[in-house]
C-alpha cells in the first residue's frame, strides 16, 4: 500500500519565524501610538498640540474630526494588513505546489465589493469634512472685533481695525533673529486677542504667498497677493501661543515667527491704548503698492527735516 503525502494534504503551520515578525510588527505600532514625546503634543491627545485643548471654540470640532478620520483610518488599516498576512501565511508556497497556481480572470462579487465600500468611505469622510468646513469657514456673523494681518518677507503687521471698518491702531514686525540665545521671542511681532470674543481675521500679503497659522488653533489659511482672506474664531482660553507661516515663502521662511497673548478685555484694551499712546494710529498698507508709497512719504519727510536743519 502506499503512504500518504502529508506534505501535499496537509498545510503546514505557519513559520515560528513569521508570526514572531508579525507580532513584533504589531507591538511596535502599538508602543509607537502610546509615545508621548512629540513637541507639545501627546497620544492623549492624537499628536495635536496639547495647547489646543479648549483654544478656541472651533478646536474641538476639528479636534473630533482629526480624531474620526485616523481612527477610521487604523481600522481599516489593521483589516486589510490582517487579510495580508493571512494571504502570506494561508497560500505561501509549499513543497510540492505545481509552479504556478490556478489562474483565473475575475471574481464579480469581490471586484463590487472592491468598488462599492471604497467609495462609501469616501463619501462618509468627505460628508464630515464639508460639514465641518462650511462651520469653521463661516464669516456670517458680525464680530466684535477684526484685525487685519498682513503677510511680508520676513514678518507680520497687524491693523487693528475700529468697528471692524476704519482704521484704529496698528503694531509692526521686524524678522526674527534665531541666534540661538534666550529671550529672541520678547522681540517678536506679538497679536494682541480678547478671550471670549469673536475675532475675524483678513488675511493679506504685501509679495508673495504666505500662510497664517496658529498651531494651537488648529487652523490655517494662505495669504495670497491681490486675493485676501479671511474667517473667523473665538479664543476661549487665555494664555500666550506661537504663530509662525506655513508657506515656503522664502529664504528666510522660517524665522517668520509671531507671538500671541489671548488676554482679557481690559488687558486688549490696555494693549490698543497703548499703541495709540506710542503714535501707531491709523492703519500700514496692505499691499505692497500701499507700501512703497509710505515709504515714499516718510524718505520726503525725512529729507525735509534734513534741509530745514
Amino acid at each position: 500500500m502506499g503512504t500518504r503525502d502529508s506534505g501535499a494534504t496537509r498545510r503546514r503551520r505557519p513559520p515560528k519565524a513569521l508570526l514572531a515578525g508579525a507580532l513584533t510588527g504589531a507591538a511596535a505600532l502599538l508602543l509607537t501610538g502610546c509615545a508621548g514625546d512629540w513637541p507639545n503634543a501627546s497620544a492623549s491627545n492624537f499628536f495635536l498640540p496639547d495647547a489646543s485643548i479648549g483654544a478656541t471654540d472651533m478646536t474641538p470640532r476639528i479636534s473630533q474630526l482629526w480624531d474620526g478620520s485616523w481612527i477610521a483610518a487604523l481600522v481599516v488599516g489593521v483589516f486589510v494588513w490582517g487579510l495580508t498576512i493571512w494571504c502570506v501565511v494561508a497560500y505561501r508556497r509549499r513543497k510540492n505546489d505545481p509552479e504556478l497556481p490556478a489562474q483565473v480572470r475575475y471574481n464579480m462579487p469581490i471586484e463590487i465589493l472592491y468598488t462599492i465600500v471604497p467609495v462609501m468611505m469616501v463619501g462618509v469622510l468627505f460628508y464630515y469634512v464639508a460639514r465641518d468646513q462650511q462651520a469653521i469657514l463661516d464669516t456670517s456673523k458680525t464680530p466684535d472685533l477684526t484685525v487685519q494681518v498682513v503677510g511680508k518677507k520676513w514678518s507680520w503687521d497687524f491693523n487693528y481695525l475700529e468697528n471692524n471698518s476704519q482704521p484704529g491702531v496698528y503694531d509692526t514686525g521686524r524678522q526674527a533673529d534665531l541666534s540661538g540665545r534666550t529671550g529672541v521671542e520678547e522681540n517678536l511681532p506679538t497679536l494682541y486677542l480678547p478671550v471670549n470674543e469673536t475675532v475675524q481675521f483678513d488675511l493679506y500679503s504685501r509679495d508673495v504667498i504666505h500662510s497664517f497659522w496658529i498651531p494651537a488653533f488648529l487652523m490655517k489659511m494662505d495669504m495670497i497677493p491681490g486675493s485676501p482672506n479671511k474667517f473667523q474664531v473665538t479664543p476661549t482660553k487665555e494664555g500666550d501661543f506661537q504663530g509662525k507661516c506655513a508657506e515656503l515663502c522664502g529664504e528666510y521662511h522660517s524665522e517668520m515667527l509671531f507671538n500671541v497673548k489671548v488676554v482679557s478685555a481690559d488687558e486688549y484694551q490696555q494693549h490698543l491704548d497703548d499703541l495709540a499712546a506710542a503714535g501707531q494710529t491709523g492703519s500700514l498698507p496692505t499691499t505692497l503698492a500701499g507700501a512703497e508709497e509710505l515709504a515714499g512719504v516718510q524718505a520726503d519727510s525725512v529729507h525735509s527735516n534734513e534741509g530745514e536743519n
